[in-house]
């Protein structure tokens, strides 16, 4: 099982209404993608970000699916240009030492595919993840 975690805060100015879409489609990524089992989003509390979001994945067939499904593609395209800081993990009970290079590739192959999400990633304050394209990668 994978768990792909993300944490996130919100740029000055983003209004209620722009946030509640973005959490309303990263919920709509919970419902709709096929090969999540599970998964929470909400307020962030005990660390320096303000919401997060967890999807539980069953391997990496269906992380694949996850990440190029189009319901991803569109949090991305609205809740990015809304993000000050993010950091994505992820966490598994896979015994393969060699799961996070696969996980980072899946990520990699993802963004060499789509120029427009690697532009809306590197224009964040802060990445820090799998992958993390653009100049704040960490």
């Amino acid at each position: 099982m994978i768990h792909h975690c993300v944490r996130f805060t919100i740029k000055p100015g983003t209004t209620p209404a722009q946030l509640e879409d973005a959490l309303a489609s990263l919920r709509n990524q919970g419902e709709v993608i096929p090969s999540v089992r599970s998964f929470l989003v909400g307020r962030d509390h005990g660390g320096g970000y303000e919401w997060a979001a967890t999807f539980q994945i069953a391997d990496l067939e269906g992380y694949w699916e996850y990440l190029i499904h189009p319901a991803h593609r569109r949090t991305d395209e609205i809740g990015l240009p809304l993000v000050d800081k993010f950091v994505s993990f992820d966490i598994t009970d896979d015994p393969d030492p060699g799961t996070g290079d696969k996980i980072a590739a899946l990520h990699q192959r993802r963004y060499d595919a789509d120029p427009g999400l690697t532009e809306l990633v590197s224009n964040l304050s802060q990445y820090e993840g799998s992958a993390a394209p653009g100049p704040h990668a960490a």
